[in-house]
């Protein structure tokens, strides 16, 4: 989280709204930009005098664009990164509805249909979804971040737990998504101090799968994507199922989800087309189908 007094007002997302200074006119579709190249959507938040902070419709954007990137054949990978030094600063209160008088319940739904919302999105997205880490990440950004398939870093991409800071408990998924990616020693320590981890940091204790140089993680999330877009469309989505669930469940389910996950899997072309470019000893041609 950016020490600026621009930071967002990181969840509950009932706080006080994020203050940036931009004009109200910009239209959403710049503020969050969409493209779909080589079968690979393509999702930049680009508010980067508000740190990417997100705002209540441009949370919802998001959320609809990778429910469409789930629907659309056409798509078989997604990548979500962002402009300037930030990748997001969290929770941003303006654009949603009127706040009216508190009354018990408000902050847990708002909660359930907000932050734990995005987070779910990104999760059963049926495509694989990598994140580009441009620059800092923090509270609902990070674990915007973290809930993504695959995470590359900039070099100067920081990670933040920002909540403790405020006397907040951490939510967005946050303490169900980092003890399964680096135990709950780890994710005690990040939680209680709020200290900000580097991308190498996060690359050594397992946050990040790979950081690279500013100027190589447009490059290097385009190949990853591309790569994935190239794939076993439907097989990646069972298996992106069944990684994520799997310490939700004890072996016997674990075993039986795997099973029927194979089982549809084998009415796809593309497994057709694996297993048959492996007899004929040649480079298979998956269709996502």
């Amino acid at each position: 989280m950016p020490d600026s007094p621009r930071a967002s007002r990181e969840a509950p997302e009932s706080g006080e709204p994020h203050e940036s200074g931009e004009s109200p006119e910009k239209p959403l579709t710049s503020l969050i930009r969409h493209t779909t190249d080589n079968a690979v959507s393509w999702i930049t938040l680009d508010r980067p005098e508000a740190m990417n902070a997100l705002t209540w419709d441009q949370r919802e954007r998001v959320i609809g664009l990778l429910a469409a990137a789930s629907a659309d054949p056409a798509v078989r990978a997604v990548v979500i990164t962002a402009t300037g030094r930030g990748f997001c600063a969290g929770a941003d209160l303006r654009g949603g509805p009127p706040a009216g008088e508190r009354v018990p319940g408000d902050v847990a739904r708002t909660i359930r249909l907000g932050a734990q919302r995005l987070i779910a999105a990104v999760l059963d997205c049926e495509k694989p979804v990598i994140a580009a880490v441009n620059g800092t990440a923090a509270g609902l950004g990070a674990h915007l971040a973290l809930a993504c398939d695959l995470v590359l870093a900039a070099e100067e991409a920081r990670f933040i737990e920002v909540f403790a800071r405020r006397g907040l408990v951490p939510d967005g998924g946050g303490a169900y998504l980092l003890p399964r990616l680096i135990g709950p020693q780890r994710a005690k320590e990040l939680m209680f101090f709020g200290d900000a981890l580097s991308a190498v940091d996060a690359e050594r204790i397992g946050l990040v799968n790979r950081v690279v140089p500013p100027g190589e993680l447009e490059k290097t999330a385009r190949a990853w994507a591309e790569r994935l877009a190239a794939g076993p469309t439907r097989a990646l989505a069972l298996t992106k199922q069944l990684v994520n669930a799997s310490l939700d469940t004890d072996r016997g389910g674990a075993f039986a989800a795997e099973a029927a996950a194979q089982e549809i899997n084998m009415t796809t072309r593309d497994a057709v087309e694996g297993v048959a470019s492996f007899v004929e000893r040649r480079a298979p041609r998956y269709e996502g189908r």
